[in-house]
C-alpha cells in the first residue's frame, strides 16, 4: 500500500523494477514511471497497460525540470532516481548537457524529495564515478556526492538517501554484450584495448540490490555489490569465437579498467557477505564512529587501508563459457 515512483523508468533498469515490483508486490498503491521519452512510454505501456496494472502512471517529464518533480512526488513514498545521460563519448561531446541532467538532475530529485517527505531515495550509480577521468564518471560522482549529503538537507524530516553503484549491466541497451552480437554479422568485433576488464552484474541483480537498499538503508551510505569481472576478449569469445578481433584504439574517456572502491575510500569502508558499504563523512563525528555504527547496521567490518576494488584486481571472473551460458540464459541465443 506504498507509491513509488522511479526516474528513467523506461530503459533497461526500469522496466525491469517495474517488473519486479509488480511481481513482488501486487498490493502496491501507486508505480509511476517518469521520463521523458513518450515513444518509450508509449511502447512500454503495451508491457504494463493501465487496464491491467491499474495502478501504474506514465509521468512525462524530465529530472531538470524541478517543479515537474515536485508534482510528480505528491504523495510518493519511495523515490529510485535511475534518470541519466550515460554515453561516454555523448558526454565527452556534449559536457553541458550531462552535466545539467546527472548533477543538477539530482539536485532537483533531492529538494523534491525533501520538500514532498518521501521517506526513502534510493540513487543509482557506476563503477565510472570512483577515481573518474571522463565526464560522465564525474558528474556521477558529484551526483553521488549530493545523495551523500542530502541527510543534513533532510534535517529532521525522516527522508534517507543512499546510492548503489555497481557495474557493467549484462545485455543493457548501449553495453559491449548486444553491441558485439549486432557486429558478429560482420565478421568483425572491434576492441579498444586487449587488456580491459569490466565489472559483471545482471539486471535481475541491479534491481535486488536497489530492492535491498530501499529495505535496509542506514542512509547516506554507498552500496557497493561483490560482482565477477570478466575481459573483453573473454567476451568476444563468447559472443563470435569465429570472428576476427580488432583493437581499435581506447575511446575518450575510456579507462582500461574500472573501480568501485577506490584506494583512498578504504578509509571509509566497511563490507559484509555480499556488499562494500563506503559510509559517508560526518563533520560532527570522527571516521572511527561513523564507521562502528554502519558496521553494526550491516554486521560488516573494515576493509583494510589501502585496500581497492578494481575490475582488474578482483578475486572471481567469468571465462567465455560462463558469459555465453549467462547470456543465452539472460538475453538470448547465441
Amino acid at each position: 500500500n506504498k507509491s513509488i515512483l522511479v526516474t528513467g523508468g523506461t530503459g533497461s533498469f526500469g522496466k525491469e523494477f517495474v517488473r519486479t515490483v509488480f511481481k513482488n508486490y501486487p498490493d502496491i498503491k501507486r508505480l509511476i514511471v517518469y521520463s521523458r521519452d513518450e515513444l518509450k512510454q508509449f511502447e512500454m505501456a503495451q508491457e504494463f497497460p493501465n487496464d491491467k496494472y491499474p495502478v501504474i502512471r506514465y509521468y512525462i517529464g524530465d529530472v531538470r525540470d524541478a517543479s515537474r518533480l515536485e508534482a510528480a512526488f505528491e504523495g510518493v513514498d519511495y523515490v529510485v532516481h535511475a534518470a541519466a545521460l550515460k554515453q561516454v563519448p555523448t558526454a565527452e561531446y556534449n559536457p553541458m548537457e550531462c552535466i545539467k541532467t546527472n548533477v543538477m538532475g539530482a539536485e532537483n530529485v533531492i529538494n523534491a524529495a525533501v520538500k514532498k517527505s518521501v521517506k526513502r531515495v534510493v540513487a543509482l550509480s557506476t563503477d565510472k564515478a570512483a577515481s573518474p577521468i571522463n565526464l560522465y564518471g564525474a558528474t556521477k560522482l558529484c551526483s553521488d556526492k549530493l545523495f551523500v549529503a542530502a541527510r543534513f538537507i533532510a534535517g529532521a524530516k525522516d527522508t534517507r538517501f543512499t546510492v548503489v553503484r555497481y557495474g557493467n549491466v549484462m545485455g543493457s541497451r548501449g553495453s559491449v554484450i548486444p553491441f558485439f552480437m549486432k557486429k558478429r554479422e560482420d565478421g568483425v568485433l572491434p576492441i579498444t584495448h586487449e587488456g580491459m576488464t569490466r565489472f559483471n552484474i545482471l539486471l535481475e541483480e541491479g534491481v535486488a540490490l536497489v530492492m535491498y537498499a530501499l529495505g535496509n538503508a542506514f542512509g547516506g551510505e554507498i552500496l557497493v555489490p561483490k560482482i565477477p569481472s570478466y575481459k573483453i576478449t573473454e567476451v568476444a569469445k563468447a559472443i563470435g569465437p569465429d570472428c576476427e578481433v580488432k583493437f581499435i584504439g581506447v575511446r575518450p574517456g575510456e579507462k582500461i579498467h574500472e573501480e568501485m572502491v577506490s584506494e583512498m575510500d578504504s578509509l571509509y569502508t566497511i563490507e559484509n557477505n555480499k556488499y562494500y558499504i563506503i559510509v559517508p563523512n560526518d563533520p560532527f563525528l570522527s571516521i572511527e564512529t561513523v564507521v562502528e555504527r554502519y558496521a553494526k547496521h550491516y554486521d560488516g567490518k573494515p576493509v583494510p587501508f589501502g585496500f581497492r576494488y578494481s575490475s582488474d584486481s578482483n578475486t572471481e571472473w567469468l571465462s567465455a563459457d560462463q558469459i555465453r551460458e549467462l547470456v543465452e540464459t539472460h538475453i538470448g541465443p547465441l
